[in-house]
């Protein structure tokens, strides 16, 4: 079958660019991480001392509101205005900044949609073939469910962390595991190329974002020493922790049906459904884990530090599992290349 090599040459100039995006958009939510959070929360705490002193509602904050601090000797405004003022503006252009950033976003989802679609049509098959392919899909499907958040949870600020390793593995499967377009092999020719795989990624792409959440809640409840002021501009541990559950429980059975999936096709092609292959035993311990985490949850009642772990345990062998296990361990899988 012949490849459309001029469609495969935009696909690639769309993942750049979508990266690029993705890499701009980053600058622009840590703008507002850095001027906006604790400005809002800043003006927020000094105007309950101006409306509210003496009373119960003002004397009473959160645990985890930053309390009312005071603008560096360098932030002082240099004109006449009042100090507030000058902080309100600061806080209205971090804000747009916010909202542009997230309009980048979106543009990069769109330019990310763009490359899968036509590196689709440029092979005639469907655009998750590879390991390169694979890593494609799974970022984005992880974006996407960012953007799903944000339309829940005020946490737009956070936007650098969850981008972070969105183009980390953008980049190195754009560099390393980056292949040309090409047929699959017939072992993959399979309808279930369709069914499994992009269920698999589905799932994995959304489990990614629950974990990068739960590591911001460990940074809110348990600040190490080297990220002094970090915790601060992060949303209230309870958002955090209720982010990162609700997702996990929307991803958790994507994923269980896609390992039910291949399992389908592993006794279609090999004659068993499981065979303990490397990939098979790694994808079914990350399965158990998040399995824990949910049963912890409901039955023990395990919330905060504890569940926070175990989602990033989840987080380490489901990443461990789609990538270290194709590229250095030889298994049944091995032949999806890279």
């Amino acid at each position: 079958m012949d490849i459309n090599q001029t469609l495969s040459g935009y696909s690639d100039w769309c993942y750049g660019i979508a990266v690029g995006a993705y890499v701009v958009a980053m600058l622009f939510y840590l703008y507002e991480q850095a001027f906006g959070y604790r400005r809002r929360t800043t003006v927020r705490n000094r105007e309950l001392v101006a409306v509210g002193a003496g009373s119960e509602s003002a004397d009473t904050e959160p645990a985890d509101t930053e309390p009312a601090d005071t603008e560096p000797a360098s932030d002082a405004p240099t004109d006449e205005r009042p100090a507030d003022e000058t902080v309100l503006e600061r806080n209205n252009r971090a804000e747009r900044i916010g909202k542009l950033a997230v309009s980048l976003t979106v543009f990069g989802v769109m330019l990310h949609v763009a490359a899968l679609a036509l590196r689709g049509f440029a092979t005639h098959r469907a655009p998750w073939g590879n390991m390169y392919e694979f890593g494609a899909v799974l970022c984005l499907v992880a974006v996407g469910t960012w953007l799903v958040v944000l339309r829940k949870y005020p946490v737009r600020h956070l936007g650098v962390w969850v981008l972070l390793p969105v183009v980390v593995l953008m980049f190195l499967g754009g560099v390393l595991l980056y292949t040309t377009a090409a047929p699959v092999q017939p072992a993959l020719q399979s309808y279930w190329l369709v069914i499994h795989v992009f269920t698999i990624a589905s799932g994995s792409g959304i489990l990614l974002v629950p974990g990068v959440v739960s590591i911001l809640y460990l940074l809110k409840v348990r600040e190490p020493r080297w990220s002094t002021g970090l915790a601060a501009r992060l949303p209230a541990a309870d958002v955090l922790d209720r982010v990162a559950y609700r997702a996990t429980v929307f991803a958790f059975p994507i994923y269980t049906a896609g390992v039910i999936f291949g399992a389908i096709w592993a006794e279609e092609s090999w004659g068993r459904f499981w065979g303990w292959d490397p990939k098979e035993t790694v994808a079914f311990v990350a399965w158990v884990v998040y399995a824990a985490y949910l049963h912890s949850r409901a039955t023990a009642g395990w919330r905060g530090g504890r569940a926070a772990v175990i989602n990033i345990v989840g987080m380490a062998a489901m990443i461990f599992n789609l990538f270290f296990i194709n590229l250095v361990t030889a298994g049944l899988h091995s032949y999806a290349g890279v």
